[in-house]
């Protein structure tokens, strides 16, 4: 008897896994059809998908595919040039690229594997998501229409694609899955888990602290119940002791990665509404029924709408287990009180030292500087929260599951609930569809570099070299040198080694001072300041100097060479005529180079350039009206500031600027 009903359980388990993957399956082919499967078909990574950030992951990808075979793996050579970076910082799943690079010799000129990647994650998110509902329900179809809440949990469809990587929370199932299985069993040495824990480092390091705290959980309570403390210790040290080696096998540790977002821990923390705010990121509305909330600041990135379902299914069951089995509720809690605990932990560490409720910051808690720096190593904060989340979809679950004893009461009950959940977040997932419709057709996210100056470019360059700041339309520019074959120093990745990138473009500034030009390095100034203060020593080297503009904004271009080439009405040349116009400078004082308690004072960065326009100036001309200059204030290093007699000088925002000298 004992046999047949093993036997039966396994097949129980191998049906759920099967059928939960097929539900992933579905949705996936529902949201995007076939077209992502097709590996030669990169529109939709060219063209973006509600961010840009899929161009990052695809960017990365090119660049590790033509850098040459080393040791770490994933670093792509031609990315934070000369240096090189791991592609585990333009999030291209350093599994897959390390892979896929041996392969390169045998694969089409384009290929691109996020799509079958994220097509595999959402099979394992219903594939585990059935494996650990089953653990509570008996029968097959009760834990599949629970599987619908795991398969189309908001959470996981808000990263889908957008930050592809991120789409493998069934790491978070799997590892609840063998907490609730090891609590049961009094177990821990399971290898599926030891092993779990490994590969996250190995897709995206965010996931590693999640696991962790489930596997710590599983094993501080082992050791407590047991009072036995050394297998649990040994078991976790061996576990990180691999997953820090993974982590180095695939760059992860490779120089030294400082620089990313000026955002520190607490700018993307959880907001207190998360739970039941459906405002996705880009004003995506997730919610057919509640409405979306105000948030503060990057509380967007630390989005946990639950949806309908799941909150009204949380709610009646606390309200029948806490008012009917309040004992029964309350050890339940105590039993799991090391997940309770490290749950906790998670919780305080989205929410962060900055306390937001709607549209306010409620509370900004002292943090020693030392700690606000550690934990920026994980600075979207709000996204540990996430298995907390996963918990609470599988406690309304399981509490819609022991409101009865009737198997066919708890299926209808738990269709109910799936069928709330899956009309609430509709309007989510039918703008998901479109936008990825839009991705690869229209393009979400269409490139600027339009000029006919980037043709002429094409093959005339080694490199690309960023000389401030970020470039205007980064990511179409990385691919740009990807295509290419270039190499570039521009900082696109999430991290890159910002204390070398200045080192380096002191040295070019250093040189272009001295008239020094490489001719086969193409430069790039984010801000025209900069240009200005640059240009001067070498335009009459036969260098093409000027300004390119987009749709996004404008290059600044110094383009070796290039004197003598035909280009469009977009460039615009460094020369006698080249326009002046005030500096796009914004603080407490400024907004875009106007002074704000005057508006009557403009703001230009000091340059040969703009002293020899301003200082023999009376007044400036804008769209045919002129200003009478007052004032030229050069006291402030770095900046000249002029004072007109203008009513409101906020009209020059981004206009062309012509000078009337004084008269002699």
């Amino acid at each position: 008897m004992h046999i047949m009903i093993t036997a039966a359980a396994r097949h129980r388990e191998r049906l759920l896994l099967l059928c939960g993957a097929a539900l992933g399956a579905v949705a996936f082919f529902l949201i995007f059809g076939f077209s992502p499967l097709d590996v030669t078909n990169d529109a939709f990574c060219r063209g973006g998908y509600i961010e840009k950030d899929i161009q990052q992951h695809y960017a990365g990808w090119l660049f590790y595919r033509q850098s040459g075979f080393s040791f770490p793996l994933c670093i792509a050579t031609n990315i934070n040039a000369p240096q090189g970076l791991s592609v585990a910082y333009t999030d291209s799943i350093p599994l897959l690229a390390a892979l896929f690079r041996l392969l390169s010799p045998v694969l089409p000129d384009t290929f691109q594997y996020f799509g079958w990647f994220t097509l595999l994650c959402l099979m394992a998110q219903g594939a585990f998501g059935a494996r650990l509902l089953g653990l509570f329900c008996q029968g097959v179809a009760s834990p599949l229409m629970g599987d619908l809440l795991f398969v189309f949990s908001p959470v996981l469809w808000e990263r889908v694609f957008r930050h592809t990587s991120l789409s493998a929370q069934f790491f978070l199932l799997a590892a609840l899955y063998y907490y609730c299985k090891g609590f049961r069993t009094n177990r821990f040495a399971f290898p599926g888990l030891f092993a779990l824990n490994i590969l996250t480092i190995t897709i995206h390091p965010y996931f590693v602290p999640m696991t962790y705290a489930i596997t710590f959980a599983l094993l501080l309570h082992h050791a407590v119940a047991n009072r036995k403390w050394l297998y649990p210790g040994l078991w976790l040290g061996a576990d990180l002791a691999l997953t820090v080696a993974a982590g180095w096998v695939f760059g992860l540790f490779y120089g030294t990665a400082t620089g990313g977002s000026d955002a520190l821990y607490g700018y993307f923390g959880m907001n207190l509404n998360s739970l039941w705010n459906p405002a996705g990121v880009n004003g995506v509305d997730w919610s057919l029924i509640l409405p979306m909330q105000n948030q503060v600041g990057g509380n967007y990135d630390a989005f946990a709408y639950l949806g309908f379902g799941v909150l009204c299914g949380l709610v009646l069951c606390l309200i029948v287990h806490l008012f009917h089995h309040p004992t029964a509720f309350w050890r339940t809690l105590c039993h799991h009180w090391t997940l309770c605990l490290v749950y906790l932990v998670l919780t305080a560490f989205a929410v962060s030292h900055v306390i937001t409720a709607n549209g306010a910051t409620l509370a900004v808690l002292p943090l020693p500087a030392s700690l606000i720096k550690l934990f920026s190593v994980f600075r979207s904060g709000g996204r540990m929260f996430w298995p907390v989340y996963y918990l609470l979809i599988l406690c309304a679950c399981v509490g819609i599951f022991r409101l009865s004893s009737r198997k066919r009461v708890c299926c209808i009950a738990i269709t109910c609930m799936a069928a709330i959940q899956l009309l609430d977040i509709a309007p989510g997932l039918v703008q998901r569809h479109q936008a990825f419709d839009q991705a690869q057709t229209t393009q979400a996210f269409p490139s600027t570099l339009t000029s006919s100056f980037w043709q002429q470019a094409e093959g005339r360059y080694a490199s690309i070299v960023s000389m401030n700041g970020l470039q205007t339309d980064a990511l179409h520019l990385a691919l740009y040198a990807a295509d290419h074959g270039m190499s570039t120093n521009d900082p696109f990745a999430a991290r890159y080694d910002a204390a070398a990138l200045e080192t380096q473009r002191e040295t070019y500034r250093q040189e272009l001072a001295q008239g020094i030009l490489r001719e086969d390095t193409l430069y790039l100034f984010a801000e025209e300041g900069a240009f200005l203060q640059a240009v001067e020593p070498v335009k009459d080297s036969g260098a093409w100097c000027g300004r390119i503009d987009g749709a996004d904004g404008s290059w600044y271009v110094i383009a070796p060479g290039m004197a003598g080439c035909s280009l469009d009405e977009a460039c615009i040349p460094y020369d006698e005529n080249y326009p002046l116009r005030i500096a796009d400078y914004t603080d407490a004082l400024w907004n875009k180079g106007v002074l704000d308690s005057t508006k009557k004072t403009v703001c230009f960065a000091d340059s040969p350039f703009a002293r020899q326009k301003l200082e023999d100036a009376a007044a400036i001309t804008a769209n045919g009206q002129t200003y009478a200059i007052i004032d030229l204030d050069d006291s402030d290093p770095g900046w000249l500031m002029v004072t007109l007699n203008i009513e409101d000088a906020t009209v020059l925002w981004g206009q062309e600027l012509e000078t009337i000298p004084c008269k002699n």
